[in-house]
């Protein structure tokens, strides 16, 4: 009998994992299921640019079909639980599919729901979020209609989709409000439950110099209770008030609900693993990776990439019966539209925080890191058709997969951080 691989999702990290274990997986030995409950792919960076005009809904979404390799059976379906003791999954409607092992990929959503008054009278009339395809097209109409008074982007919690998404929003918006000659009657206002504008304090002072010059207020520490959609008001736990007139915010994340109903979850829904192997803390037949999991790193589509690179190597030692020898360091690297056609760029892991320097190459670049640049710009906009395909096929990116240090400088001023 066949061995059987199944994964539960056919986003980001479960796409490529299908594609590259379909390589590397004998067919006469190996079926690969996976599992998603629809057939759209979104390129979920793009979701930013939707309410600004620069992409439109038909460039950020695929069929899921067309990236998957052949020889790889694609169910749509929505899992109902998973029995890890028989190693079944049973989908809404009865279907069983059994597995030798698992690979949970199925992300992270907002739940905008688990903020009280967030889905009141005003959702999407003066409340909007960006990182769905209807919030984005809804803020979009919404933009349109907006010439003055109070613009607010906030953050309900961590960890989220993208963390550094919410300052992109706010930068793009200071740089469209300008050009709409707007700018003067617009008050922008950065709402966050951090410190500061970032969670490492080299790129938070950078970001948050940016955030200053151009006159946008932060409002960090910021723990919203509820939101009083009458008022149009965000409350926090310390009873601080935030009014707006728009609000653009980031709600709570969280991963699949199946998960929760399978005992496999933390209180976010998130499965506990092993931060280097990608394993399960408890069954050894199964994975989580991409933004299904636990991991004290960025919920980002790079860490799903760097992530997935490590997890084929060693998932391919795990079923041979030998230990696995690499290990994932969290790396991360993100482009920050800052506006203006420009962007910065970050790349960090586990123990290194985003520092000043090159990237890809060290010295050479051409990227240039916590430093705004036309090339960070256009290597932003270049990733979409990198991300259909290079990234989804699952073939090689020219880029390390373990950060390195070789091109950082560390400033003097501020000590790295754990």
């Amino acid at each position: 009998m066949k061995k059987q691989l199944l994964v539960l999702g056919a986003g980001t990290a479960g796409t490529m994992i299908v594609n590259k274990l379909r390589r590397r997986l004998d067919v006469g030995t190996w079926d690969i299921t996976v599992v998603d409950r629809d057939d759209v792919h979104p390129y979920q960076p793009g979701y930013l640019f939707l309410p600004f005009g620069t992409y439109s809904p038909k460039q950020v979404t695929r069929s899921r079909h067309k990236f998957l390799s052949d020889h790889v059976d694609f169910v749509i379906g929505e899992v109902d639980v998973i029995d890890p003791g028989s190693s079944t999954v049973t989908l809404t409607g009865g279907r069983e599919i059994r597995y030798d092992y698992l690979v949970i990929a199925s992300g992270t959503s907002p739940r905008p729901d688990q903020t009280p008054g967030m889905l009141g009278s005003e959702w999407r009339r003066s409340i909007f979020d960006f990182f769905t395809l209807d919030g984005s097209l809804a803020l979009a109409e919404a933009l349109r209609h907006f010439d003055h008074g109070r613009l607010v982007v906030h953050i309900a919690d961590m960890p989220i989709k993208c963390p550094v998404a919410p300052l992109e929003f706010t930068f793009l918006a200071d740089a469209w409000l300008r050009k709409q000659g707007l700018r003067d009657r617009v008050e922008l206002v950065y709402v966050t439950p951090l410190p500061g504008a970032f969670t490492k304090p080299i790129a938070s002072e950078r970001l948050g110099s940016m955030l200053d010059d151009r006159k946008i207020v932060v409002e960090a520490d910021f723990l919203v209770e509820h939101i009083d959609p009458e008022a149009k008001t965000l409350v926090s736990y310390d009873e601080r008030e935030i009014p707006f007139d728009l609000l653009v915010t980031i709600p709570i994340n969280m991963g699949a609900d199946f998960v929760a109903r399978s005992g496999l979850g933390d209180e976010l829904n998130y499965v506990a693993v092993d931060k280097h192997t990608l394993l399960s803390k408890v069954w050894p037949n199964i994975f989580a990776v991409g933004d299904a999991s636990d991991i004290p790193a960025s919920k980002a589509g790079s860490v799903a990439h760097f992530a997935v690179d490590i997890f084929v190597d060693n998932f391919l030692e795990h079923i041979a019966g030998k230990p696995m020898t690499r290990a994932f360091d969290g790396h991360a690297n993100c482009f920050i539209e800052s506006g203006d056609g420009k962007g910065l760029l970050i790349d960090f892991n586990y123990d290194t925080e985003p520092l000043p320097g090159s990237y890809p190459v060290p010295y050479i670049g051409p990227m240039k890191l916590l430093k705004e640049t036309r090339a960070n710009h256009l290597g932003k906009l270049a990733f979409r058709w990198i991300y259909w395909n290079i990234l989804l096929p699952g073939r090689r990116m020219p880029v390390p997969t373990l950060m390195s240090m070789a091109g950082k400088t560390v400033p003097t001023t501020t000590s790295s951080t754990d």
